[in-house]
Formats: C-alpha cells, structure tokens, sequence
C-alpha cells in the first residue's frame, strides 16, 4: 500500500493534502537572482509577502533558484507544473473517485502548500489559459485564498505560504493578463551563467568525464550565449553526460569524436569548430 495523505476537514469538505517533492538542488554563484527573492518572501510584519515571477530562457536554473530559496527558508516547496490544458480545478482542487466510489476531494500543490505554509511554484505559468489565472487572482492580493467550486469552500493561505512563477522566454507561451501582470511583482530576470559558474556546475554534477571535456564543453556554451543560441546549463549537462557514456560505451571514439557526436545529437548540429582545450 502507499503511503496515506494527510487530510484537513474545511467546512465539513474533507480534502486530501499531496506531499512536497523530495528535491536537491545545489546552487552555485548567481547570488543576486537568489537575494532578490528571498526579499520579495520576507515578511516585515507590515503587509504580506510579494509573488516575484522568475524571468529566463529555458534550462537557465529558474526551478532551482525556487528549490534553493525554499530551503534557505526552511520550507516545504510544491511545484505545479502549468500547461495550456491546465484547468481551475487543476490549480485548487480535483474530485476523484474513491474505492467505495464516493468522491474524494484532493488538494493541488498549490492548496497544499497554501495550508500546509509551504511554498509554490508555478512552473511556466505563462502557458496557462487566462481562465485558470483568474481562480487563483484572490491569493495573489490582501485576501490571500482561493474557492473551490468543486468542493464549495473557500482556502485561506497560512502566513508562512509564498508563491512565485516562472516564466520561459520562448515562442510557445502566452500574455499574461494585465491584471495577473500586476500581482506578479518583482521581476527577477535571470541570465546564462558566467565560464566559472558553468565550469563549477558542470564538475559539481558530473563526476565521469574529465576536466577537459567539462571545459570544452562550458566553451560550447559560452560561445552560444555570446552568440545569442539557446543552449543552456541542462544542455551542457547532457551533452557531457553523453558524450562520456559515448566513451565509455560507445563504439571506440576519442574525446573530441565524442564530444562532436554528442553535440550533434543533444543540440541539433555541430556548432562548428570547438576553442579551448584540446581533445584527442
């Protein structure tokens, strides 16, 4: 059997609580991206905690810029991962089908961390539909809760409870409404990493492959980024992981052969003629 939700009764409505995630994120470097935010959190007694949006293109740590200020604070951290066909009831609270077939009423992440005084990301909230976004537009002001027209109950936030969004900066997402927009303050923009956050990344996560590959690697990137391409810091992650499975694996290939082999095929094309270290 697995493990038992918690369960909360509001109003006679009993609703079942998910579990956070277990998460482990090592941050390195970009300290003012994660002061920002842990301002935008701070509570002064004086008004409520703000609901910052996290600015950035794909793969450049906007998850674990929130993973890592959840754990400075001490807190439990949700994600909910938003999508187009992301509904209300998504957000707040789903009804399901029990065993004696009654219906049970199951809170989101959101809701949980709303309740449990948690914190909650809204991953790529700019793919949600504007319908979604006006059912949680009474937590992101003064009154702090959400309704459930499924269960008929109003959820108020515990005072620990944040929140923030990130939002991608690509061709597949949305406008946020004006009026959403407006609650979603600060914006924290968040940029590719310097050479040594890279260098200091790659070698902290990947234990396998030599010194020289992380470093030809981290060129690869920083040429992109000069360069204004896409490739980020999960990318130079799987290229490398590759590339050394390919050596260890593969069907004979030096480093360089590797290295061009996974290029090819983590990112689309060869990128031309690799600087930095030379692999043989």
């Amino acid at each position: 059997m697995g493990q038992q939700l918690e369960r909360i009764t509001i109003k006679g409505v009993e609703i079942l609580l998910v579990d956070p995630p277990q998460l482990d994120v090592d941050w390195v470097g970009m300290d003012e991206p994660l002061s920002q935010l842990l301002a935008a959190w701070a509570d002064d007694g004086s008004d409520p905690p703000m609901q910052p949006r996290i600015l950035g293109k794909p793969g450049v740590g906007k998850t674990s810029l929130a993973i890592t200020a959840a754990k400075r604070m001490k807190q439990d951290l949700y994600i909910t991962q938003c999508t187009v066909d992301t509904k209300p009831e998504d957000l707040i609270i789903s009804p399901v089908i029990a065993d004696n077939g009654k219906i049970r009423y199951v809170a989101s992440p959101l809701v949980s961390a709303m309740i449990k005084g948690g914190v909650c990301l809204l991953d790529e909230g700019n793919r949600m539909s504007e319908k979604s976004w006006a059912s949680i537009a009474p937590l992101l002001d003064m009154r702090r809760s959400v309704y459930s027209i499924v269960a008929g109950v109003e959820i108020k936030a515990a005072p620990q409870f944040r929140i923030c969004v990130t939002m991608n900066e690509d061709a597949s997402t949305f406008e946020v409404p004006e009026y959403i927009h407006s609650r979603l303050q600060p914006a924290i923009h968040m940029d590719f990493p310097t050479r040594e956050e890279e260098l200091r990344i790659l070698r902290g996560k990947l234990d396998g492959p030599s010194d020289d590959l992380i470093e030809a690697v981290v060129d690869i990137l920083q040429d992109s980024h000069a360069q204004d391409e896409d490739l980020s810091i999960r990318d130079g992650l799987n290229i490398a992981r590759y590339a050394y499975r390919l050596l260890k694996f593969g069907p004979g290939l030096n480093e360089r052969q590797a290295l061009d082999q996974s290029l090819l095929q983590i990112a689309g094309d060869n990128r031309g003629t690799l600087d930095g270290p030379t692999l043989v």
